[in-house]
């Protein structure tokens, strides 16, 4: 550990910033920045300014790579823009037929950079230069010259510019060639994997299993040698992170290095198997491929409530060593298995795989948003099971792979006509009998509001022949309050011998403000709006003296009530006489009640049967202020029932977001555009994987139905080349930092090629001979010597392969967000280890559960979570960026989660040891699973001394910037 200047207590942290590098250019986190800049200590200043300095120095250096994500957003939002309205006159074909205009392309990268006769069509970066904005906007030229194009795509084009113009296409013709289906075939990818026999080495005695012997050849003939073994110190901290996101304790550490048996470490890797957090681990990478969220992608909050099931179920699945292929189809089409229904949850909680993606308001383009829902269904199934890029193909054929367009729509028919809806996760039985136990709570809830409701009516109706009355009360009142006079309604009712409750109604009805609505009602009341008591000298109720025309208007419409209450009731007993009279019950139903005059229906709604009439009452007024002293038992009563039948309810079953329906075939959508329809393209999957088709191998798909189920035993199919292969090489990169296949999402022609090809083959038929278990596979790697190499430096191993792919050493690596802060919240002792249940926001502070079970949000993405590199939760992650900006640097100085961290294990070590060496031997060795040294000790007591001295404003005690800083360290952050 090299030793900072104690006269900055913690200035140990820039040294951790020049250590990692710089790897990427990054100032997206301005509002991370913003809100952490401003609480940043007096002495802390200079440091931060040497950061910033370090970070402008190196980040000119590095350029922007354009992620997935980029390349993503290209492919759906720019791709089928340019290829549907500027190819005709833009591209290599329009060049051939003589058609291109201004000597302007725009089918490949070259060409818009180039741009033509005017000028460059973009600038990289700079929407304020290049044509093509411009022309889309109308603001000079006009293109595409049959219409301006939409407010939401023009700004699609200013976000790709502003982006850099991620564009993935080359400067080949823009018109794939005719595929050549036997050569395409023999492509390593689409070549069905083999065991091969493990290559004869020279050093026999350092491979522990085939593993060692395939990395060894390699090495060899290169002459290359490993670098030592790690320690046991340095092997169960990797072990640990590695298959469960936390540090090792001090118990498992000492009780590691005291075990001298051959299978010391074998029993290490499988008590971590069986800890139930390998499945939060290994759950949060699945969830990365998945495209995880907690809600929508849509313009407001609008969260998936029960997405969380999703996500138990997959850290279940994987606790529970599901069998990758039943893994995959019950994430397809665990609603479609003819197996017998026993665990619901089991069967149906996977279908968030699909139910959790993209979803958009349908509106006036509900084609289109269904087309872009099924895109997004397709390029995370492709990309996350079978390592292919078929969205490519939605709008043309792929350039690269041997996936034409027609094959995207024939795979697609296995979602068309799908809903995403929510699920229950229970059986026919459990949901009728919770339908039956709402029905009678909703059954007897009616009763009471209908009881209420004919006793508020009745209480209205019995107040007819006073309307006149309250009128004039409500008239003074409201005269009274206008002069500033206090009065209680309450004991004005009682004098007046008339309702409270109806006094408020007609007080509020009439008042100056509600005339409007008043007059609106009653044209009568016009002139009533004239009257006022301006002339009179008022200081109680009775010296109001009303005005006779407020006296004439207050009885013209008692009598109108009074009339059309008449009318009304005298048509209901005719009625209900006619019925009494009828012989049978057909007689009865032929009867028909007449209609009340329009303007007795319309007077009676006005003034007592709609919620704005004064003399309506509502089920909640009704009961509180005109019930009976008889009636109030009777509520009681049926109150009393309520309860008892949500008590018998039985509780509602869980939910969860998925899918139902498919498999129908769909038409081409020419270049992509839902309004421009092809030939129906043939229900089936890929032609290049065909031998992996329906469930009876037949390699012949249906023209009329390829379902999910179809689909999900194509994708599981043993004669698939590239299921097992993608998921092997997916554990491989998690455990050796890069897969066999660099490119983990893309095993097509345009990814990496893998580095020992015949090793990634025989892992995948010996994983599939071994019952598709993952938790096999990692005993595999994790037992291989290469995997136990120390991260030691070798200077000529480094010249021949600067890299590492060739796994001469262990490839140190930089803990994710999670794991760093669920290490961060462990080792504070802070840590909540609850498996399961709901997301909490991050930013509640009492959120100390796993990183797991944080909000995930598309919408609003959680900034600490966006700083340390947590990828974009709207695209399929093959893998995390590893970014080092300044956002991450002001979090671990300033943020309350640090802060509150390093108070938190400054607490445990004054309660765990007497003395201040015993304190920083067991910061050590729960932080960094190792003994301090002699001159780490002596450093420590100094740097306690010195911040205790010099601590000024800071909040922290002495220890509690000596926890920071061992937080902070790049040692904890690390994996080696």
């Amino acid at each position: 550990m090299r030793q900072p200047d104690v006269s900055h207590p913690r200035c140990n942290l820039v040294e951790r910033t020049v250590n990692e590098g710089i790897e990427r250019k990054e100032w997206a986190m301005s509002e991370l920045q913003m809100s952490l800049s401003l609480k940043i200590h007096p002495e802390n200043h200079v440091l931060l300014m040497g950061l910033l300095v370090l970070l402008a120095l190196a980040a000119p250096s590095f350029a922007a790579e354009p992620n997935a994500a980029d390349i993503a957003f290209f492919e759906k939002k720019i791709r089928p823009v340019l290829v549907e309205h500027c190819y005709q006159c833009h591209s290599e074909e329009a060049q051939k037929n003589r058609k291109l205009k201004g000597e302007l392309r725009l089918d490949s990268r070259k060409g818009l950079l180039k741009g033509g006769e005017s000028g460059a069509a973009i600038v990289p970066g700079k929407t304020d230069e290049g044509l093509l904005l411009s022309a889309l906007r109308y603001d000079d030229l006009e293109m595409p010259p049959k219409g301006k194009l939409s407010v939401a795509v023009i700004a699609d084009f200013e976000k790709w510019i502003r982006l850099g113009a991620p564009d993935p296409r080359n400067d080949a013709s823009n018109s794939p060639p005719a595929i050549d289906w036997e050569k395409a075939r023999k492509y390593w990818a689409f070549q069905q994997p083999i065991e091969h026999a493990a290559p004869k080495v020279k050093d026999a005695s350092w491979p522990k299993n085939d593993i060692d012997r395939f990395v060894l050849a390699e090495l060899e003939k290169r002459r290359l040698k490993p670098v030592r073994p790690a320690s046991k110190r340095e092997l169960i901290r990797r072990a640990t992170f590695d298959l469960t996101g936390l540090p090792p304790t001090i118990e498992e550490t000492e009780a590691f290095e005291k075990d001298g048996s051959p299978r010391a470490f074998e029993k290490v890797v499988d008590r971590l198997l069986k800890s139930p957090h390998y499945g939060e681990r290994w759950g949060r990478y699945w969830l990365d491929v998945a495209r995880y969220a907690d809600d929508k992608a849509l313009a407001y909050a609008n969260p998936w409530p029960h997405a969380w099931r999703y996500r138990d179920w997959v850290v279940q699945a994987l606790n529970d060593d599901m069998p990758y292929d039943r893994f995959v189809r019950l994430q397809l089409a665990g609603d479609l298995l003819t197996e017998p229904k026993t665990d619901y949850t089991l069967r149906l909680a996977g279908l968030g795989f699909q139910g959790l993606g993209a979803f958009y308001h349908k509106g006036s383009v509900a084609e289109q948003v269904k087309a872009d829902e099924l895109d997004d269904r397709i390029d995370t199934l492709s990309r996350g099971l079978l390592g292919l890029t078929v969205g490519c193909a939605r709008c043309h054929d792929h350039k690269y792979d041997p996936i034409p367009t027609r094959d995207y729509y024939s795979l697609a028919s296995a979602y068309n006509g799908a809903q995403w809806n929510e699920i229950a996760m229970a059986s026919p039985k459990v949901i009728a009998r919770y339908n039956e136990g709402q029905r009678r709570i909703k059954e007897q809830d009616e009763t009471i509001r209908q009881w209420l409701r004919e006793i508020g009516q009745r209480e209205g109706r019995e107040r007819f022949g006073k309307i006149s009355q309250y009128m004039q009360v409500a008239w003074r009142l409201n005269v009274l309050q206008a002069k500033g006079v206090k009065t209680s309604d309450e004991e004005i009712s009682q004098r007046e011998k008339l309702q409270p409750y109806f006094v408020n109604r007609f007080k509020n009805f009439l008042k100056p403000q509600a005339k409007g609505e008043a007059i609106k009602r009653f044209p009568q009341l016009k002139e009533w709006f004239k009257h006022d008591a301006k002339n009179q000298k008022i200081a109680k109720y009775e010296e109001t003296r009303i005005p006779d025309a407020i006296r004439q208007i207050a009885d013209q419409l008692q009598k109108l009530a009074e009339t059309s209450l008449r009318e009304r009731q005298r048509l209901n007993s005719e009625y209900e006489k006619a019925v009494d009279q009828a012989k049978s019950d057909e007689e009865k139903k032929t009867i028909k009640r007449q209609l009340l005059a329009k303007k007795h229906e319309q007077f009676l709604k006005n003034i007592w049967l709609d919620a704005v009439g004064p003399l309506h009452a509502d089920d909640g007024n009704t009961e509180r202020q005109l019930l009976s002293d008889q009636e109030k038992p009777q509520l009681v009563a049926m109150r009393t029932e309520l309860n008892k039948r949500k008590q018998s309810a039985s509780p509602k079953y869980p939910i969860v977001h998925g899918v139902s329906g498919g498999g129908a075939a769909m038409p081409i959508y020419i270049r992509g555009n839902v309004k421009r329809k092809g030939d129906s393209a043939q229900a089936g999957f890929l032609q290049i994987l065909r031998r992996a088709g329906k469930s009876n191998d037949n390699n012949e798909p249906s023209s009329q139905k390829f379902t999910r189920l179809d689909l999900a035993n194509a994708i599981c199919s043993p004669k698939n080349p590239l299921t097992a292969r993608v998921i092997v090489n997916r554990a491989w990169q998690h455990h050796f930092g890069r897969g066999i296949v660099a490119t983990a999402s893309n095993f097509g022609l345009t990814g990496d090629r893998p580095t020992h090809p015949e090793l990634l083959d025989t892992l995948a038929v010996l994983f599939m001979e071994s019952g598709w278990s993952l938790k096999w596979l990692h005993r595999e790697l994790m037992l291989s010597s290469v995997y136990q190499l120390s991260a030691d430096r070798d200077a000529h191993n480094v010249v021949d392969d600067p890299g590492n792919s060739l796994l001469w050493r262990f490839t140190p690596r930089r803990l994710g967000v999670e794991a760093w802060r669920d290490a961060i919240l462990a080792v504070s002792g802070r840590l909540n280890r609850t498996i399961g249940g709901p997301a909490i926001s991050l930013t509640e502070k009492s959120h100390v559960r796993r990183t797991l079970y944080g909000m995930v949000s598309r919408r609003d993405p959680d900034k600490m979570l966006i700083a340390f590199d947590f990828p974009d939760a709207n695209v399929s992650s093959a893998r995390r960026d590893v970014t080092t900006v300044p956002q991450q640097q002001l979090f671990v100085l300033n943020s309350d989660f640090m802060i509150q961290s390093a108070q938190a294990l400054a607490a445990r070590l004054e309660k765990s040891a007497t003395t201040d060496e015993q304190r920083i031997a067991l910061a050590y060795r729960w932080a960094y699973a190792r003994a301090a040294t002699a001159d780490e000790i002596q450093f420590s007591l100094k740097f306690l001394k010195v911040a205790a001295e010099n601590r000024g404003e800071d909040q922290l005690s002495a220890w509690g910037q000596l926890a920071q800083a061992i937080l902070a360290a790049n040692e904890f952050t690390w994996i080696d």
